[in-house]
This record gives C-alpha cells, sequence and structure tokens, in this order.
C-alpha cells in the first residue's frame, strides 16, 4: 500500500525555498571570488592563486548546475517521471566531480610546470588579502548551505558544500605559496602549493563521485535509519514481522518497501488500519517519504528467494533483513 500521505508542504515548501536560496547565494560568492582572485593574480603572478583561481572558476559552473539541478528535482514528478525527479540532484553531483577532476588536472600540470621553471611572486600583500577575504566568504556560504542540507538533505547542495569546503583548506595551503613566494623569495615553496591544491581536489571529487554513485545505483540508506525503520513498524504489537525490506533515496526523498506478517484471520479493513498507522509512524520519522507496505499472513508468507525469483520473492537488489525476524518493539539489528 502506498502511503496517502504526501510530503508535509509547509516542512518541504520551506525547504526548497532555503535550498533557492542557497544556491543563489553559492553563485554569487562564487562571481565574487573569481574577481577577487583574478586581481590578485595579475598583481602577484602566484600559481598558487591561479590554481585557486581555476578553482573558482569551476565552483561557478558548479554552483550554476547545482542552481538548475535542485529546481528541477524539487519539481513534480508527473506521468514520466512517477518517482519525482530527487536523482537529478546526484546527476548534478557526477557533474560536479568531473569539473573538479578536470579543475585538480589542470592545477596539477601547472604547479608541475612552474617547479622546473619558478617564476616570482610580486605583491604578496595584496594576495594575502584577497585570500583572507575568500576565506571569510566561504566559511559564510559552508555554513549556509550546512543548515540548508539539515533541513533538505539535498545531496546537490552537499556536493557543491564539498567544493567550498576543500577551498578552505586549499586557501590555507595558498597563504603559505604567497608567503613562500613573496616574502620569503622561494617560489618553488608557491607552485608545491598549487600542486598540494590540484591533490587534495582529486581527493575530494573521488569522494563526490562515490556519493553520487551509490544515490544513482540505489544504495540503501544507513544501517541506523533502517534500524529506526523496523523498530517503528514493530512498536506495534500486531504486527509481529518485517521482511524483504528495500530502501533507497531519490534526493531529499527515502523510499521504502516491505512485507510484514499480521495475523490470517484480519478482515482487510483492519489490515489497512494497522497498515496506514504503521506509515503515519515512519512519516513523523522521515518526513515525505515514499511507503509501500505488503502485509502477509502470519505463517503464510514464501521466504525470499533471489535465485528463482518466484511470486512473492525478493528481487536482486533487495535490502535484506537477518532470517528469522524477531517479533516485538525491537528491530532486526537490536
Amino acid at each position: 500500500m502506498t502511503s496517502p500521505a504526501p510530503p508535509k508542504p509547509a516542512a518541504r515548501a520551506d525547504a526548497d525555498a532555503t535550498m533557492r536560496n542557497v544556491t543563489r547565494l553559492s553563485v554569487g560568492v562564487a562571481v565574487v571570488l573569481i574577481i577577487l582572485k583574478a586581481f590578485a593574480l595579475g598583481a602577484s603572478g602566484s600559481v598558487s592563486i591561479l590554481a585557486s583561481l581555476a578553482d573558482s572558476a569551476l565552483d561557478l559552473v558548479a554552483s550554476l548546475v547545482t542552481f538548475v539541478a535542485v529546481r528541477w528535482a524539487a519539481a513534480p514528478g508527473g506521468e514520466e517521471h512517477r518517482y519525482g525527479r530527487g536523482k537529478g540532484e546526484a546527476l548534478a553531483a557526477l557533474v560536479q566531480a568531473g569539473l573538479v577532476f578536470a579543475s585538480a588536472s589542470f592545477i596539477g600540470w601547472e604547479a608541475i610546470q612552474r617547479i622546473f621553471d619558478p617564476r616570482p611572486v610580486t605583491a604578496g600583500s595584496w594576495g594575502v588579502a584577497v585570500i583572507l577575504i575568500a576565506t571569510g566568504l566561504t566559511l559564510g556560504l559552508v555554513w549556509m548551505q550546512s543548515r540548508a542540507i539539515r533541513q533538505s538533505r539535498s545531496m546537490a547542495i552537499a556536493a557543491d558544500r564539498a567544493h567550498y569546503t576543500a577551498d578552505l583548506a586549499a586557501n590555507l595551503v595558498v597563504l603559505i605559496g604567497i608567503i613562500s613566494g613573496a616574502f620569503l623569495r622561494a617560489p618553488g615553496l608557491d607552485a608545491a602549493a598549487g600542486l598540494v591544491v590540484s591533490v587534495w581536489l582529486f581527493w575530494g571529487a573521488v569522494g563526490m563521485l562515490r556519493t553520487a554513485a551509490d544515490h544513482l545505483l540505489d544504495r540503501a540508506v544507513p544501517d541506523s535509519d533502517r534500524i529506526a525503520v523496523t523498530t517503528a513498524v514493530l512498536s506495534d504489537p500486531r504486527i509481529s514481522g518485517v521482511h524483504q525490506l528495500r530502501t533507497r533515496t531519490a534526493g531529499p526523498v527515502m523510499m521504502v518497501q516491505m512485507h510484514v506478517d499480521m495475523a490470517p484471520n484480519l478482515t482487510l479493513e483492519a489490515a489497512h488500519g494497522i497498515i496506514v498507522e504503521a506509515e503515519n509512524r515512519l512519516l513523523a520519522l522521515f518526513p515525505g517519504a515514499d511507503i509501500l507496505i505488503h502485509p502477509d499472513p502470519r505463517g503464510h508468507a514464501e521466504p525470499p528467494d533471489t535465485a528463482t525469483g518466484g511470486p512473492g520473492q525478493a528481487e536482486p537488489g533487495t535490502d535484506p533483513l537477518p532470517e528469522p525476524v524477531p517479533t516485538g518493539p525491537r528491530g532486526p539489528w537490536s
């Protein structure tokens, strides 16, 4: 039975508004950072600032991708997207990871060239001032994005935040490079700082790629959420077991499917009422979740058999529960 309750309108509307606002802020911050760093690069010629500028340019592209993705993913699914468009955020995260890979490659190549052919860094004071301002702006943006993620659980915004969080560490390395090149007369250290930034970006892109791939491949939600799901369902003594539990996410929406064991002599109306109550308990924990619960008469449900794929059996990709499933209010992992 599919849950008749849609996402809470007020909560979902607030989350969508927060996501739209923070993506606008992200684009604005990226534009300001590009202007500041372009000025600092022209004044200093620092390869570490060049690396940071290239990173900010790709941050702008990534922020624009996020800007579009969160609006598209939040749109109603319609006839062609009955499960909604939430996975558009994972696609955006893949694009962002690709951009970061490109940025890391460019910065690394430029840094290696400068290591073998060092160039002096000038106007170090301007460079230091610009990086400090950029760090302050980035900190404010990351804080706003963290608030938006807690409210919306948006993967696209989480990927965008990953860019800017990496930028905070990269800015520290860039500062070291500018100071080394301009004040310590060691331009080779400036180039080495650029190389460190490229490695940092590459590592961050790998993490983003892994997260997006897990989302697109329907990886199960964390065990803590699965425990919460089964505990909530089994808190009703009229439901004696849960099996064939499957979980995944589509954007910020959690999707849950399961079979539950109930007394075989219940009327259809009584079974319906019990399941609706279980769905409401799950919605209280996971607002907006898409829930499908199938009732089985206790003692008559066929065990899942992924090898044969027969009626009532689990399909490949099932999120399995250990057998036997205990009865009572505690979950199967307790």
